[in-house]
């Protein structure tokens, strides 16, 4: 946990899954362009292929045709 401004932060894990959802786990508040919030429970998943019927939540229709797998950057070697 981490403390900022005197209170607690918790954690929050966002991964990008291979060919699929962003799966979001911890305290987040989710809020539309406008500032309302989204109902959310402590882990979800987020849409990034745009298929779902549920947005901005996934509902898994991007099974078989959305291909995307993403690796976060090797950390520089000092030689």
């Amino acid at each position: 946990m981490q403390f900022k401004g005197g209170s607690c932060m918790a954690k929050v894990q966002i991964k990008v899954n291979d060919n699929g959802s962003l799966r979001v786990t911890g305290e987040v508040e989710l809020v539309d362009g406008a500032g309302n919030p989204f109902p959310v429970k402590p882990s979800f998943s987020l849409c990034r292929c745009g298929r779902s019927t549920n947005m901005p939540f996934c509902n898994g229709a991007h099974k078989g045709v959305f291909q995307s797998v993403v690796r976060a950057p090797e950390p520089e070697t000092k030689e």
